[in-house]
């Protein structure tokens, strides 16, 4: 499997998009890059794509719309869709973000 990688350009455009909230990390992550709430990735990029991590009904309505899975074709990620390129792709990074929020805080493991 082959990663794609992205350009300086989109991640930059996956920067301006994840929500202005201090609790937000955003990470590399294999050469991509991932946003974290309270040590969950809610948003990723992969190579152009940016994807969203929401609940349920919330994903099957984008896929309803068209959206696409997200990540690698041989394996995409669940809980996931890819962002389609419109103006509401901003707000959808925001209810990702809501929605990391309502989940338990990560623990970090001992190393």
């Amino acid at each position: 499997m082959q990663m794609p990688r992205p350009t300086e350009e989109d991640k930059a455009r996956f920067r301006a998009l994840v929500p202005d909230d201090p609790r937000i990390e955003v990470k590399p992550m294999f050469g991509q890059l991932g946003a974290f709430l309270g040590g969950h990735m809610f948003a990723g990029l992969f190579g152009a794509d940016v994807g969203v991590k929401l609940p349920e009904p919330e994903l099957a309505a984008l896929r309803e719309r068209g959206a696409r899975p997200y990540g690698p074709p041989e394996r995409p990620m669940s809980g996931y869709v890819t962002v389609p390129d419109d103006a509401d792709a901003a707000e959808l990074l925001v209810r990702g973000a809501q929605f990391a929020a309502t989940l338990p805080p990560k623990v970090k493991k001992k190393p």
